[in-house]
């Protein structure tokens, strides 16, 4: 049936209001004077960053008897909150184990999964994930008993270790085995206090995990000194946060702020000297604080926004420093995660 030209009218009218209040629904002021969309518009407008850690690794994530969080993957919860609110601990965080965190992100459950994780290509492409950059080259290893036989791959012939399941681990190890042809007995459990509680027990003569967790794990052994971790890598293990696939501007988001986390450490900006770097002439460093240019303002923040971070986070190696370097009880040696000028592979591409 052929309609009327008023009808016609009045549906098209009905279209375009639709659309308009949907677009209303889904934008949210950023602070810098444009509009934001999709999880970016959410997160503003909740005023609060959901991030799903561990909570149980010193180091990376742990909650103390307090309720406070710390770690390095903490602080990256932190860096992006600085940088959307100004304020670093407008953060909501969810304790995760390994089996449930890429269902949280799926799910919307959470905006941004920092919960030391292994960057691979299955994870990227098959589990409806993106990855920001990695904030920790790491390796996996085994910790062993101090004085026991065991002092090489080989010597776990028909030995049992203990794995947490639904990790990169799991695989590796099985694979390395496999190639060396040594069978062994897989003592697998979903909770890592579990894992580590078995071993620590006696019931399986090692325990496998990313090397960092390792050593985070025995310091809170009975006895840590009677354990070691061995030399060899079975793996490499890029760890990196990551967010749900399909939602570019949100991705960017996560992404330069980590950027922005190396590239301040480049350019020798800190915490402590961040006002007498806002006086620079510098043009590198104007436009990375926001000075001069747009370049937090195109990414939907504010053109401070990393000025932000710096001021309530500090920079990469600040991070590092403070939650695994030698002042604390892991004193890792930063190894790879030094910046690319130092040996590193840690890398910033040009924030202009």
């Amino acid at each position: 049936m052929r309609q009327s030209p008023a009808r016609l009218f009045l549906f098209a009218l009905l279209t375009i209001l639709t659309g308009a209040i949907a677009a209303c629904g889904d934008t949210a002021d950023s602070g810098s004077g444009g509009k934001v969309q999709g999880k970016l518009a959410a997160v503003m407008a909740r005023g609060e960053l959901s991030c799903g850690v561990s909570g149980e690794l010193p180091g990376f994530s742990f909650v103390a008897k307090n309720g406070k969080y710390s770690g390095l993957d903490v602080d990256i919860c932190r860096a992006i909150a600085a940088a959307l609110f100004d304020n670093p601990d407008q953060v909501d965080y969810r304790n995760l184990n390994a089996k449930e965190r890429f269902t949280a992100v799926q799910t919307g459950e959470i905006d941004l999964l920092s919960r030391n994780t292994t960057w691979s290509l299955s994870r990227d492409t098959s589990v409806g994930m993106e990855f920001a950059p990695v904030v920790f080259y790491d390796s996996q290893a085994l910790m062993v008993k101090q004085n026991g036989p065991i002092k090489k791959l080989e010597d776990l012939k028909n030995k049992s270790i203990c794995i947490q399941i639904g990790t990169t681990t799991e695989q590796n190890l099985t694979d390395q085995m496999r190639k060396r042809n040594i069978p062994f007995k897989p003592l697998v459990f979903e909770d890592v206090n579990t894992v580590f509680g078995t071993y620590a027990e006696g019931r399986c003569e090692a325990v496998t995990s990313d090397r960092s967790q390792l050593i985070s794990r025995r310091i809170k052994l009975p006895k840590p000194a009677e354990h070691t971790i061995l030399d060899e890598a079975l793996s490499k293990e890029p760890l990196a946060p990551a967010v749900a696939d399909g939602d570019s501007q949100w991705q960017d988001v996560v992404k330069w702020v980590i950027y922005a986390l190396i590239e301040a450490e480049e350019l020798g900006i800190t915490s402590s000297n961040l006002e007498q770097q806002l006086q620079s002439n510098d043009p590198n460093i104007k436009r990375f604080l926001g000075v001069e240019g747009t370049l937090g303002k195109d990414m939907g923040l504010t053109n401070d926004f990393a000025a932000r971070i710096i001021k309530h986070v500090g920079n990469y190696g600040e991070i590092y420093e403070q939650n695994l370097g030698p002042k604390t009880q892991l004193n890792l040696p930063r190894g790879q995660n030094r910046l690319w000028k130092d040996g590193g592979l840690m890398y910033a591409p040009p924030l202009r």
